[in-house]
């Protein structure tokens, strides 16, 4: 059975949050896991958060989600799991994200919108995807380049 899952690690804004579950539904992502200071779809006391559920549509009912303290540490639960791990990122070690090829079991990290994700996060993970710049600025915003990654590397 194919599972690919995401991991959002310290994305700081919610509508980046809801944006990402709203593309994970309709790329057919089984989990989401969410770590650091990412939030949730329910806050401590179960509460809806507004900003998730209006950018994800309902999509944050639909997809199961798991928040979890340390990305470290899930990243090396899933891989004796058997999961591969690909972060989508900037670095010198990353491949063009159109070369990479999941396996049944895969988790895609993704990371702050300013920073990106930190080393010891990337040093855990067996591929870097990195998407081509062509224009002037340096970067996507992390729900768009969710979007795309993930449509592109599970060919939907």
């Amino acid at each position: 059975m194919t599972k690919y899952c995401l991991l959002l690690h310290n994305i700081r804004s919610n509508h980046n949050v809801g944006s990402i579950f709203r593309t994970a539904d309709a790329a057919g992502i089984s989990k989401i896991y969410l770590t650091g200071y990412s939030a949730a779809p329910l806050d401590r006391f179960k509460r809806e958060v507004k900003e998730i559920s209006k950018t994800a549509l309902g999509a944050e009912k639909n997809i199961p989600w798991e928040q979890c303290k340390s990305a470290l540490t899930l990243i090396k639960n899933l891989k004796k799991d058997g999961f591969k791990i690909i972060a989508i990122e900037q670095d010198k070690r990353a491949k063009d994200y159109k070369k990479i090829k999941p396996n049944k079991k895969t988790v895609f990290v993704l990371g702050n919108e300013i920073n990106g994700l930190e080393k010891k996060v990337l040093d855990l993970c067996d591929e870097i995807a990195e998407i081509p710049m062509k224009g002037q600025k340096e970067s996507l915003n992390v729900s768009v380049s969710a979007g795309i990654a993930l449509f592109r590397i599970l060919n939907i």
